[in-house]
């Protein structure tokens, strides 16, 4: 099983701004809810994926870093045009 990173200081910045966590995320990728991965779109980051997690009915994307041991989160980011790919009606 991999171990999962992320920076507590963020985390809890995530929690009070956006009201998600890092373990929440977790939780839905151990549970084998990640709906994608797909490589990060900015050329700045080439080297990370992405996750694509549903929480409630939204989705976020999940920046993260894989180094076949441990994956360190990077960050959690509400996308509302995934939210209409992924969940459409």
């Amino acid at each position: 099983m991999k171990i999962y990173e992320w920076d507590k200081e963020k985390g809890e910045k995530l929690k009070n701004e956006r009201g998600i966590g890092f373990e929440e995320i977790v939780l839905k990728i151990i549970a084998g809810e990640v709906l994608d991965i797909i490589s990060n779109p900015s050329s700045n980051f080439s080297s990370q994926k992405v996750y694509v997690i549903q929480i409630y009915n939204y989705i976020y994307y999940v920046p993260h870093v894989d180094d076949g041991e441990r994956v360190f989160l990077k960050t959690i980011i509400p996308s509302r045009k995934a939210t209409k790919k992924y969940l459409k009606k």
